[in-house]
């Protein structure tokens, strides 16, 4: 919601807005002067002309249900995205099941860096900008384009990104068939051309059909941009950019994981599709560091390191424990918090095989977001499957025991999509307290 608040703010809308728990974000978002109450109560909405919800609200909340009464009309956060996006004419939608805010930001800062002046829409922190959202001065949007309940249907962009087309979201789309047909749905509704990944197969079959131009990158010889000699030395790659045939430049990686091959690829063409001069869009590519909560360092003591990650489906668990046990560290301890109970149980087994790739597993309970936990399911269920795994109820417990195990030369990585980065950082607290005997 926040980078949609920035946007709407700098345009002159009068914003207010209520939340349950107090965040970074709030605070930024009350340093803009726009009015913040801590809570959901009816009262919230008196004088509003519009009310808009996050998928997380339910349809009981309170200022919901207040505004329906009251005639004030109603929007999800995925329709309101779709009208901000659809009033940019350069908008450019990446989607994917899994790089999407890395990708997001990387193109962020690549046209950035050649003087476009885009507004971005981030679905994590980018330390450029200073947080997961910008307001610009140009025809330019970068945005996440989620698939989560088709959300990204209500956008219309010039340029689509499909970075990758895999299972997640199984309570909404049921099987891969159904989420392809979504892709394609959006790959369709796109104005100018389409930037996809064509060595994910999920990906080439969502635009077997497509009538807007497609621009394929990969590494086949059919592809319009290639990665060739690609070498992975320690967690960077390397590769060469073929564009249509011909080199233009080797591609560097400053971010870990082979993956980050194709994102770079499509970062790559997307903006040669809007002419950003190509020299000035390597040049920035290989700088990027890295969105925030993507592989996020966040401290080494005593010997120790501590890392943060967004993965939170089975796939991209799978290519970050990967990618951090070509790191060189003694151990790497995966500290995960699985999200939804609906993923959790669909996944299981999946959850349990790439989990197990870490030397160490511990789990914190399941978030059940806007869940209820009809599956019955719990994070002890997946713990059991999971060699040397282990599962704590509390962020406290869990940081405890993470301080206890932990010893030079380990790698610690929380890993999941709701609010685990709190555990990090009260790992990382435990990990200054230690004392000469603990080590």
């Amino acid at each position: 919601m926040f980078p949609l608040a920035e946007i709407l703010h700098a345009k002159g809308y009068r914003l207010s807005g209520s939340d349950n728990n107090p965040s970074d974000n709030l605070e930024k978002v009350k340093a803009m002067g726009i009015e913040v109450r801590m809570g959901h109560h009816p009262e919230n909405v008196e004088g509003c002309g519009l009310v808009v919800y996050t998928a997380a609200v339910f349809e009981t909340n309170p200022e919901l249900v207040a505004a329906r009464a009251a005639g004030i009309p109603t929007l999800g956060r995925a329709q309101l995205l779709g009208i901000v996006a659809d009033s940019f004419e350069g908008a450019t939608g990446v989607c994917g099941t899994h790089g999407k805010t890395t990708s997001t930001s990387m193109l962020t800062e690549v046209l950035l860096n050649a003087g476009y002046d885009p507004s971005a829409i981030i679905g994590g922190k980018l330390a450029s900008i200073g947080g997961s959202g910008r307001v610009g001065n140009s025809r330019y949007l970068v945005c996440e384009a989620d698939e989560f309940r088709d959300t990204f249907l209500n956008i219309h962009p010039e340029t689509a990104v499909i970075l990758n087309v895999q299972e997640d979201h199984l309570e909404y789309f049921k099987n891969l068939d159904n989420i392809i047909s979504s892709f394609a749905r959006f790959a369709g509704q796109t104005r100018k051309n389409v930037v996809v990944n064509m060595d994910d197969e999920g990906a080439r079959r969502a635009v077997e059909n497509c009538q807007t131009p497609v621009i394929k990158v990969g590494t086949g010889e059919d592809c319009d941009y290639r990665a060739l000699n690609i070498i992975q030395e320690g967690p960077f790659a390397r590769y060469d950019l073929i564009r249509r045939g011909e080199k233009i430049g080797r591609i560097e990686m400053s971010i870990p994981g082979i993956h980050q091959v194709h994102n770079s690829l499509c970062v790559l063409a997307a903006a040669d599709s809007m002419g950003v001069p190509m020299d000035s869009a390597i040049e920035s590519v290989c700088r990027f560091g890295g969105a925030g909560r993507r592989f996020e360092f966040l401290g080494k003591l005593h010997g120790i390191t501590l890392a943060d990650d967004y993965a939170h489906n089975p796939k991209e668990i799978e290519v970050t424990l990967q990618t951090a046990k070509q790191m060189g560290y003694k151990r790497v301890i995966a500290v995960f918090q699985p999200v939804t109970y609906s993923r959790t149980a669909m996944m299981l087994k999946e959850f349990a095989r790439v989990l197990s790739i870490a030397d160490k597993t511990i789990l914190t309970e399941i978030m059940g977001s806007r869940e209820i936990n009809t599956y019955n399911i719990y994070s002890s269920d997946l713990a059991a499957l999971i060699p040397n795994g282990e599962w704590y109820d509390g962020f406290e417990e869990t940081a405890g025991r993470v301080a206890e195990i932990a010893r030079e030369g380990d790698l610690i990585l929380t890993l999941g999509c709701g609010d685990i980065y709190k555990c990090a950082r009260m790992i990382l607290s435990e990990l200054k307290n230690r004392t000469g005997d603990q080590l």
